[in-house]
């Protein structure tokens, strides 16, 4: 990824946070307990969740051995421990949790501004590129805001932005088979997308004989996991493409974590 490229990237996930924040700040105290997506998650919840991985991709960047240290002592509970989390601060009032969550936003911005977009630091599982990273932060922020939305039962406007998290999507083919114990897929498969605008985006050779094709937005739910594929217009051929939609994952963490939400199936 080239600077400018880099940069748009940084600006997009500026974007994402800021409307994520601008729509939190509508919601009353007494519904940041209502339930999401996720099962057991709050609203909360979910925003906990975002400040916190905000705050170790930061510290990942600026201090690589600190990062190792927190990631094991966490990984390190057991069972739960991405739970737990965000479970022991329940007890933060929505206020300050929303400005802890931006100024977070703002700190993370700022060093992924002063960091090359080639430059790696490690993460959970293999290390990363700066550029990645970003990416994965613009992704978890599209997606858990998507569980907050459906937690409030409103609908948000699609934007461009929605374009990263389907690329990731498609990079992150060959680690859904991965984790779920699935051979390696070898056959190629092309990504036909209607952006919001109506634009063609697509990934792929364009000779190959499996294909999925659709919306982005319903792309972009499906590989994060907030829609079955049978909920969406998504239409793919049998065989590879049928059976990489129906494992699709593009975050990291066990295979399945935040499938098939009962929000999403009602």
């Amino acid at each position: 990824m080239n600077l400018d490229s880099y940069r748009g990237l940084l600006d997009d996930l500026r974007a994402e946070g800021d409307e994520l924040a601008a729509a939190l700040v509508e919601i009353p105290d007494e519904r940041w307990t209502l339930p999401t997506p996720a099962t057991g998650w709050t609203i909360h919840d979910q925003v906990v969740h975002l400040m916190h991985f905000d705050q170790l991709a930061r510290l990942a960047l600026r201090c690589p051995a600190d990062f190792a240290r927190e990631s094991a002592a966490e990984i390190a509970a057991g069972p739960g421990w991405i739970d737990r989390i965000s479970f022991v601060r329940r007890g933060l009032p929505p206020s300050e949790l929303l400005e802890q969550f931006a100024s977070g936003r703002s700190a993370l911005l700022g060093s992924f501004a002063d960091t090359e977009p080639t430059a790696r630091s490690p993460w959970f599982g293999r290390p990363m590129s700066a550029a990645s990273s970003a990416s994965a932060r613009l992704m978890e922020t599209w997606a858990h805001g998507q569980d907050i939305h459906d937690a409030m039962g409103v609908s948000r406007l699609p934007s461009q932005r929605v374009r990263h998290v389907c690329h990731l999507g498609v990079l992150t083919r060959k680690y859904s088979f991965c984790i779920n114990d699935r051979p390696e897929p070898v056959e190629d498969v092309r990504v036909e997308l209607v952006s919001p605008e109506g634009k063609l985006w697509v990934w792929g050779p364009e000779d190959a004989s499996n294909r999925v094709v659709g919306d982005a937005w319903d792309f972009a739910l499906v590989v994060t996991q907030r829609r079955d594929v049978g909920q969406t217009r998504l239409t793919a051929t049998p065989g590879p493409a049928a059976d990489w939609l129906a494992i699709a994952q593009a975050f990291a963490g066990d295979p399945g974590r935040l499938t098939r939400s009962k929000l999403a199936r009602s």
